[in-house]
């Protein structure tokens, strides 16, 4: 072979690894959400929550914990339910321990109908919420 064969072939192969990279990169910045969309969301659902309502309290925290799973979704983190989700997509949480707590409060309201909530415990979980949906980007 020619030595400007071999320069040739060389230069692209780093071309390709370049591009490969870039690729990778690019991929890892993570998805861009519609902000604003998820913002006006989640003031809509802590509006919504009312101290002198109890009917609030647990609803608020299904709506958080549905927008929190739509944004994880819309991400493309992968599985079927969102306990799968927050096991696949752990590392972009800061308060990981404290997502869990809310979204298991999620459950025992869905599942307990004798279950008692207090507005403090649902301000608190929708103060995770938001949280968890700033540590994605959403809001």
């Amino acid at each position: 072979m020619d030595g400007s064969v071999v320069t040739f072939i060389i230069a692209i192969i780093i071309v390709a690894i370049f591009i490969f990279i870039a690729i990778g990169l690019t991929g890892k910045r993570g998805h861009k959400f519609n902000v604003e969309d998820y913002q006006a969301r989640f003031l809509s659902i802590e509006n919504k929550l009312n101290k002198d309502n109890y009917a609030t309290f647990a609803l608020s925290i299904i709506n958080a914990d549905k927008l929190l799973d739509k944004a994880m979704i819309e991400m493309g983190v992968p599985g079927k339910t969102m306990g799968d989700r927050l096991k696949k997509a752990s590392d972009k949480f800061s308060q990981l321990d404290s997502v869990w707590r809310a979204h298991k409060l999620r459950n025992i309201i869905a599942h307990e109908s004798d279950f008692k909530l207090s507005y403090r415990q649902a301000a608190n979980a929708l103060a995770i919420y938001k949280q968890a949906l700033k540590d994605l980007g959403a809001i």
